[in-house]
């Protein structure tokens, strides 16, 4: 009976260190799918914003004589 307690206990501890370890590459996966799939409104307003600022700032081309 001593040894299963021993058993049951070192399975405990096992589990318990070691599943924080595990479940972190999950953890980060699924944060930056929730980032990328939830937030579409976000993403496309900052697109938009990007887009009419890039046109919006184009620099005049210059004339041809130097003058």
């Amino acid at each position: 009976m001593r040894y299963i307690l021993w058993s049951l206990l070192a399975a405990y501890l096992l589990l318990v260190g070691l599943w924080p370890a595990a479940a972190a590459p999950i953890d980060l996966a699924a944060s930056g799918a929730f980032v990328v799939l939830a937030k579409p409104p976000v993403l496309l307003l900052a697109a938009l914003v990007a887009t009419v600022l890039h046109y919006r700032r184009r620099p005049t081309p210059a004339r041809a004589g130097g003058h």
